[in-house]
């Protein structure tokens, strides 16, 4: 008997060979293949045509490790090198396969992307052939002056009563005056709202239309509050306070559209106007538990079941009257912008434990910010922005991640709940994408992208 033919208990032969087995997707075939470790991975695909014997284009095909969710493209390696061995389960596949992509315009579309490709580089492909990437417009025009009420509460949440002021809002800060014949002075009070938080109090029914602004001092938050008079006024004043709150004016092109997002974001929260046609449809088949929150649902535990069911689905049917007109896509857009104008849009939130706290507290991610929040009431404690960042780094020992920003800030915290990494990958994410110019044709470095996110490797 010739040794080669013995197969020994570890699966190996006599003669050093083994029995790797390939997945060939195309023709759903598995083929069975003699190698030994020092085979490199294109000896392995040159055997298995040969041994396929189908006539074939199978250029575009490589060897996918399913287990290992890697590519086998350096195809001088050698199956010892890959840590390939005898149980390995290898798919011979085509790298470049069908996508399904939804569009902005919520449309769907079959694009060829390269599998293989590092996900970076295939998404920035798919943005190019679809011309994602779009020239911003940073226009000065004049600028604009409003007038609402505004009070000050600094640093403490108390109980004190508006203060009626004449403002001015020019480039990204707010002068209030006692008295519109002073506007031409010394204001009372200016604050540049650049890197505060915004978030709304409203509420429609009572007709309240308040802008809360959280305002980074070096010893915390300062905390203003603007009442407006109605919702045109709102709608002006939070657009104008959002674009500060990003170094922007009033004078940037995204005004008007903000503008009109937040003043369609009120609309669908009035009343319906003719509520007695509501009544007829109240036995229509709605079950209000499925699109209620339970603690909404709460406010209620009081009431008959039956009086509560009917309430909530006249408001639902109420709602409803607001979008009924509109078509499928037109809902989702309006759904969408919505979603964007809630106080909230952007931020990822994490569990984590400050340097020196005491308690769990978050850390919310943003775009352009990091935002230390009270775990229990979800409100800003402290924001910076990383615009005023001068590095970060990360303990991978203790999994800390410190941050150190201008004016010798240092901030340092560990995730209770994720691995360091997640955060990380979020920061260096926001980093690169802050450092990209607006230009539709620069190139992406690809190579700075992994320095910013894959630090631990």
């Amino acid at each position: 008997m010739a040794l080669d033919g013995i197969r020994m208990p570890d699966g190996c032969y006599a003669d050093g060979t083994w029995e790797l087995s390939v997945h060939v997707t195309d023709l759903g075939r598995d083929v069975t293949l003699r190698v030994t470790g020092e085979i490199h991975i294109g000896g392995v695909m040159l055997r298995l045509v040969e041994k396929l014997d189908v006539k074939k284009d199978w250029s575009d095909h490589a060897l996918w490790w399913e287990k290992k969710k890697t590519w086998l493209l350096k195809t001088h390696w050698t199956l010892d090198k890959y840590g390939i061995q005898a149980d390995a389960k290898l798919q011979f596949t085509p790298q470049h396969k069908l996508l399904r992509l939804q569009l902005p315009n919520m449309k769907y579309v079959k694009v060829k992307v390269n599998f293989s490709d590092r996900v970076f580089k295939a998404v920035s492909d798919i943005c190019k052939t679809f011309s994602f990437l779009g020239i911003s417009l940073f226009k000065e025009l004049r600028p604009s002056q409003m007038s609402p009420h505004v009070s000050c509460r600094p640093k403490k949440l108390t109980l004190k009563g508006y203060k009626p002021y004449w403002c001015t809002f020019k480039d990204t800060s707010i002068s209030c005056y006692k008295s519109k014949e002073e506007s031409n002075g010394t204001p009372a009070h200016q604050m540049n709202l650049r890197g505060c938080e915004v978030t709304p109090d409203v509420n429609i029914s009572g007709q309240k239309f308040n802008i809360k602004l959280l305002i980074p001092v070096a010893e915390g938050m300062n905390e203003i509050w603007l009442r407006c008079d109605n919702e045109t006024q709102y709608a002006s004043w939070m657009a104008a306070c959002r674009l500060a709150s990003k170094g922007k004016t009033m004078a940037d092109s995204s005004y008007g559209m903000e503008v009109q997002n937040i003043l369609s974001f009120l609309k669908m929260q009035h009343l319906n106007p003719d509520p007695q046609l509501i009544p007829e449809q109240i036995n229509t088949d709605i079950n209000p538990e499925c699109l209620v929150s339970p603690r909404y649902l709460k406010k209620y535990k009081n009431k008959q079941p039956g009086y509560v069911r009917d309430l909530i689905t006249a408001r639902i049917l109420e709602a409803h009257q607001n979008v009924a007109q509109m078509s499928l896509i037109e809902a989702k857009m309006r759904f969408i912008q919505a979603w964007q104008s809630l106080p909230e849009f952007g931020i990822t939130h994490f569990n984590a434990r400050f340097q020196g706290g005491k308690k769990d507290e978050l850390i919310g991610i943003a775009y352009n910010r990091l935002i230390r929040m009270d775990a229990s009431t979800g409100d800003a404690v402290k924001t910076w922005r990383f615009s005023n960042m001068k590095q970060w780094n990360v303990n991978w020992e203790i999994k800390m991640v410190t941050v150190e920003f201008a004016d010798e800030v240092r901030v340092s915290f560990i995730c209770t709940e994720v691995d360091c990494k997640v955060v990380h990958e979020f920061i260096g994410g926001y980093i690169f994408l802050s450092t990209r110019a607006k230009d539709q044709n620069e190139s992406l470095d690809e190579e700075m992208f992994y320095k910013l996110t894959s630090g631990w490797v």
